[in-house]
């Protein structure tokens, strides 16, 4: 018994399904997809089929594909990108972060006309005729594309081909060539040369349609299609938590060797495939439930099908194997049909029921199917709802060339709980990315659409999905919300503003800001401490490191909302002990700051951010601290003052028990000192015309009045010393990222000490000149770490501000967990990497389906023949390129090669960002230039190399050549 395979994801587009769960209902309710041939499917031909109505539409700018190299290539390789890029989001794969990785292609297909249409039509060949046309294209452009390193191969059995690569993919796995495969299979009928083929072998249906099994058949009908499954081996995608719709239990190739003609099945072989598929699979094939047949609906070769499986599946069992196709609904897909078997045969299992066959007049009675142990499924087959169920799927090539699988029901496994029922719903962040803003708004209404009818889900387990899937695309968007009904109307929202997503340019440049003493309040963030886990952890861990120098615990004081929170010897320590949780919790997500600036007491917790301090050396000085401050007597104040440092520099110095505390802004100043000394400078300052607020404090901060605290500073901090591991203010702390100091008012220059901590008790607060410094250094980005926004508004005022985004977790008392989440969405949004997973409950973390990703399709490409050569003249000399300039000769040669009109190419156009130009498309523009200019000979690319950035720098190139030729 081999190991086993999970199917994991999947996506198709086939006649009358244009997604999984289309094609399960028209399946289900025994639809017919068959219609009228389209005349673009060649030869004019009046009959019928299976067609997809858009097969021409490609979203060739979410691949970052040029539209002329788009309508060069094969629309198979079109439909096989989108449908594989579905079919990952199915998986709960992020296309982009399969790129490098060792993940394999296997394509089936048989269908080689587009190679023949253009060549035969004439058309001008290029080196995309090379990359747009022939089978071997059609598993490495879905290698290129997603940059994918493992196996990759198309392989073309004939109308076996998909399931033989589903049977090469499995080994592949199980080998270890690969941890993940992608597997399509793929067909489009355009030309009618095979149905040439099959009419002359009397293989074609009169009316088009497939009768598997059925008293009218009478041939095949042609249909088209693609799909695209997922695998992974069993055990990596159970460990990985990925949705296992399906398992492949175990499947075999042979082929019929020389039987009696080489287009005619054979039933000996048939049956060896089947009996070896069980094998490896480890199953009694009594157990099979039903196969899903390769029932093309021929005469000949339904009756050896039948005779195979009777042989194998039939046989004494008390109930009949079931026997399906789902030729009958959509018709034969040639080289895809194994795919498609195979994805009827998952979605069967997934859903425990087995659609009917469609085949009008009922089973060929000369089959005898009973008389096989066989029973065609003419009605839906339920099937049991816990108990494992096995099913099998069959793929007979023409030339003899067989696949057989064996599947089975996804394991069985624990139920996962959510947060639904246990409490608030627990919010999350729904992320969404495309490619440009039209795309993006595409893909939030298609959300809002579907999700709408899913609004008593949870919406954790949605947004988790979405951050796992749906992210990696330069134009992005992050809505924080609190419940899927929010999340729809917040989707709709986004869209009805055009999308209203960002494109980050250069990687942010994060700074944190640390509020100071005075934005305190009893209870706060008790809310986010009891919504929010890794909050919770992280305040507990710094209320911990306090606990030694404290009386009691912060985390209790603030759960319990106690107003001795602005007591000065519990205010320090509550604040400093949550900016810290914020910091760390922040962290957690992977977000960390490329620069820091503290406030006053908040400059210890921008020195444990910024990895100058350990936590708990920061935790023994700010309790020093704290107690040393509050043991002095009460009495001093503060004076918040809208004016310039410079006003009221002569006011001060008439007062010397006035100091400066804190310099905010140009016009933001705050004094700090005795009293009645400050309210005699308010009183000066109101004769002239200036606002002067008296600030509720229990001391003269930063203040000369603040003096006699050193020397209790520094024998409790010497205390901590003494008796902490940690050696608290004994060594001097080197950040890793710069900090803004406001006691230098500039970056810091080396590390901290108790020198500096001391000279930080008493001195200016200079948060004006930290900030601009911060400001002058790049930061795009201000987060404000703290009880409630403060040092934004104050940053904002500043010159150079404008354009600086900021941010806070915390708005007020009533911020939790969504206030997390709305941060979070909000750096996002700015470019800032987020890891997303700490945000949600591990019952959170289960995938859910999404709805997959609608590509554009608007832009419709198919095969064309070549305009009518223009006549030459019928004399006159011979005018050499016919251009007045090299610059008017490249722009018309690039516009040529990209299907542009010559006035869409400018000079400055740019060779690679802006023209998309490969080492291909180079050695396309040389050859086309070689022809214009004669008289150059051959064109070196290494001379060429330097000059080829611009049209204009190649133009410039060109006519220095052509000035030495001509000299």
């Amino acid at each position: 018994m081999t190991a086993g395979v999970a199917v994991i994801g999947l996506d198709c587009r086939f006649p009358g399904g244009a997604d999984p769960e289309a094609l399960w209902r028209l399946l289900l309710t025994g639809g017919d997809a068959v219609g009228e041939r389209p005349p673009s499917r060649g030869g004019g031909r009046d009959t019928h089929g299976g067609f997809l109505a858009d097969a021409d539409a490609f979203d060739h700018a979410f691949f970052g594909i040029g539209l002329a190299e788009a309508a060069a290539m094969d629309p198979q390789q079109r439909l096989l990108l989108q449908t594989a890029w579905r079919a990952l989001e199915d998986a709960g794969l992020n296309p982009p972060r399969l790129a490098g990785s060792a993940t394999g292609v296997f394509v089936g297909a048989m269908a080689d006309d587009w190679s023949r249409l253009q060549l035969d039509s004439g058309a001008e060949i290029t080196p995309r005729t090379g990359t747009g046309a022939g089978r071997s294209m059609l598993a490495n452009r879905l290698s290129y594309q997603l940059d994918l390193r493992g196996p990759s191969l198309t392989v073309d059995s004939a109308c076996s081909s998909a399931l033989v690569a589903v049977h090469l993919a499995a080994s592949a796995l199980r080998a270890g060539d690969c941890d993940t495969a992608l597997v399509g299979g793929v067909n489009l009928v355009m030309s009618d040369v095979l149905d040439e083929i099959y009419d002359q072998a009397g293989l074609a249906a009169p009316d088009g349609r497939c009768k598997p099994f059925g008293a009218g058949a009478d041939g095949i009908g042609r249909a088209e299609g693609v799909g695209v499954v997922v695998l992974r081996r069993l055990a990596d995608a159970r460990s990985d938590g990925s949705t296992v719709h399906a398992v492949l239990r175990g499947s075999a190739v042979n082929q019929d060797g020389r039987s009696n003609g080489m287009m005619a099945p054979s039933r000996r072989a048939q049956r060896e495939v089947m009996l070896a598929a069980c094998r490896r699979a480890g199953v009694d094939p009594g157990r099979i439930s039903w196969v899903e047949a390769h029932g093309t609906g021929t005469p000949v070769g339904d009756l050896i099908e039948a005779r195979a499986l009777g042989d194998v599946y039939g046989g004494d069992r008390q109930t009949p194997c079931g026997v399906g196709s789902l030729k009958g609904n959509i018709g034969h897909t040639e080289g895809a049909a194994g795919l498609a078997g195979l994805i009827k045969v998952v979605l069967a299992l997934r859903h425990r029921v087995v659609p009917p066959v469609r085949t009008p007049g009922g089973e060929h009675p000369a089959l005898d199917l009973r008389g096989h142990g066989l029973r065609l499924l003419d009605a839906p087959l339920p099937l049991p709802p816990d108990a494992e169920v096995l099913a099998a799927v069959s793929s007979f090539g023409m030339g003899g060339s067989n696949a057989h699988a064996v599947l089975s029901t996804a394991p069985v496994s624990a139920p996962q709980p959510t947060g639904a029922g246990q409490g608030p719903a627990a919010p999350g962040v729904f992320t969404l990315t495309s490619v440009d803003a039209a795309g993006l708004r595409r893909n939030l209404l298609a959300q809002a659409e579907a999700l709408a009818d899913r609004v008593a889900e949870p919406v954790a387990p949605l947004c988790w999905s979405s951050n796992r899937v749906r992210v990696g695309l330069p134009h992005r968007i992050a809505l924080p919300a609190a419940d899927t009904a929010g999340l729809v109307r917040a989707l709709r929202s986004a869209a009805e503003a055009g999308g209203g997503g960002s494109t980050p340019g250069q990687p942010p440049l994060l700074a944190y800001l640390f509020t100071g003493q005075g934005a305190q309040y009893p209870g706060m963030t008790a809310r986010m401490y009891r919504e929010s886990a890794p909050y919770r952890h992280h305040l507990d861990a710094a209320s911990r490191a306090l606990e030694p120098h404290l009386r009691g615990s912060v985390a209790d004081l603030l759960l319990d909302a106690d107003p001795r929170v602005h007591r000065t010897g519990w205010t320090q320590p509550a604040v400093f002990a949550v900016q810290c949780a914020l910091a760390a919790t922040l962290a957690e997500f992977g977000v960390r700051p490329d620069a820091v600036l503290g406030h006053s007491i908040g400059e210890f917790a921008a020195a444990v951010a910024a990895g100058a301090l350990a936590l708990e050396e920061a935790a023994a000085l700010v309790a020093a601290r704290a107690a040393a401050m509050d043991a002095q007597p009460e009495g001093g104040g503060m004076l918040a003052v809208r004016a310039g440092v410079e006003e009221l520099a002569g006011l001060v110095a008439a007062e010397p028990l006035v100091s400066v505390a804190a310099v905010n802004g140009p016009a933001a100043t705050v004094l700090s000192g005795d009293a009645a000394a400050l309210a005699r400078i308010r009183e000066a300052l109101a004769g002239q015309g200036l606002a002067a607020t008296p600030l509720k404090v229990s001391h003269a901060f930063h203040s000369v009045l603040m003096e006699p605290a050193l020397a209790g500073f520094r024998a409790a901090a010497a205390t901590a010393a003494a008796t902490s591991a940690a050696a608290a203010g004994t060594r001097p702390g080197i950040p890793r990222v710069p900090v803004f100091s406001t006691v230098t008012g500039s970056v810091l220059d080396g590390g901290f000490d108790l020198d500096y901590w001391c000279a930080h008790l008493t001195g200016t607060v200079r948060f004006a000149d930290a900030a601009r410094a911060m400001l002058r250094a790049g930061a795009t980005h201000l987060v404000e770490l703290g009880p409630k926004p403060v040092l934004t508004r104050m940053v904002r005022q500043l010159p150079g501000a404008a354009g600086t985004a900021a941010t806070a977790v915390f708005r007020g008392g009533e911020s939790g967990a969504l206030a997390l989440a709305e941060a979070l969405a909000e750096l996002y949004r700015g470019g800032v990497p987020v890891d997303w997973d700490p945000l949600y409950a591990p019952s959170d973390r289960v995938p859910v389906p999404l709805p997959p990703q609608r590509f554009d399709d608007s832009v419709r490409l198919w095969h064309r023949p070549p305009p009518a050569a223009a006549e030459p003249a019928a004399d006159g000399p011979a005018a050499g390129p016919g251009f007045d300039s090299p610059t008017a000769c490249v722009r018309a040669a690039v516009a040529r090669m990209l299907e542009l009109d010559s006035a869409e190419v400018r000079p400055d156009d740019r060779f690679y960002d802006d023209l998309g130009f490969d080492s291909v498309m180079f050695m396309e523009l040389k050859y086309r230039l070689e022809e214009s200019y004669p008289q150059l000979g051959e064109l070196s690319i290494p001379e060429m190399m330097s000059s080829l950035v611009t049209v204009e720098t190649l133009a410039d190139y060109l006519d220095s050549q052509l000035t030495l030729v001509a000299a």
